[in-house]
């Protein structure tokens, strides 16, 4: 054990809670989950799980709404999953996320992110072997034993479980996000997931200099301005 969660900072930066980029974020997102599934958060775990994000962020219910009605019409956008890899300021390890319509304007943009700070875009592969792809659990929680015990009842294979004061981050792979939060209900149905999002997560860390920083928060910065980009995981550790 001993992942820090705390590696993700500036995953999403200032720029993300612009309430436009954020709206247009979560109602992207929701509009593809719903697509792909139904859209009914009922009968589609990963939509629900969605919506309570977009909720704890504050998105109103309207804009929930109305990406539940696309998804619930004929025709609409034809949204894809994107994912770049490269190497960010400071030679860290950076993983860009997107959903597009258009592959070739995708690209061009978050290639055009990397070279404005000197930084470079690299070959599918070339960074996600240094992420473990996980489900990630944060709580109050203090009892380690009593939540790997939940874990192995409902068999999930459990990465890691870290107890930090008074709060419980729990790992599992990536494929079981729906039965590890199941089996965290069932077991603690009063405690309330502050964290719950699948995620890539840094075998090891990059320090990024003081010297680096203002070009790495640039970096950030720009990526989040793009409307293609969805999520941002890196490895950099920040100074300070």
């Amino acid at each position: 054990m001993g992942r820090s969660f705390e590696n993700r900072k500036l995953s999403i930066l200032k720029t993300s809670g612009q309430k436009s980029k954020l709206y247009s974020k979560y109602g992207k997102l929701l509009y593809v989950t719903a697509k792909n599934g139904v859209p009914d958060p009922e009968a589609n775990p990963a939509l629900r799980t969605l919506i309570d994000k977009a909720k704890r962020e504050n998105v109103p219910s309207h804009v929930i709404d109305k990406a539940l009605e696309k998804a619930n019409g004929v025709g609409g956008e034809d949204y894809v999953a994107a994912r770049y890899e490269g190497f960010g300021p400071g030679g860290c390890s950076v993983i860009v996320d997107c959903l597009t319509d258009n592959n070739n304007r995708t690209i061009t943009d978050v290639r055009i992110c990397f070279t404005k700070v000197g930084a470079k875009l690299g070959p599918t592969g070339s960074v996600s072997h240094q992420f473990d792809h996980l489900a990630v659990f944060s709580f109050k929680g203090d009892n380690e034993d009593q939540i790997l015990e939940a874990m192995m009842e409902a068999e999930v294979d459990v990465d890691d479980i870290q107890i930090k004061d008074g709060q419980a981050t729990l790992f599992a792979p990536a494929g079981e996000f729906y039965k590890a939060k199941m089996a965290l209900a069932a077991a603690f149905p009063e405690t309330v997931l502050e964290v719950q999002e699948i995620s890539f997560i840094p075998q090891t860390t990059t320090e990024i200099s003081a010297d680096d920083l203002p070009t790495f928060e640039r970096f950030i910065e720009l990526l989040n301005d793009n409307e293609d980009v969805q999520d941002i995981y890196h490895n950099a550790t920040l100074p300070g």
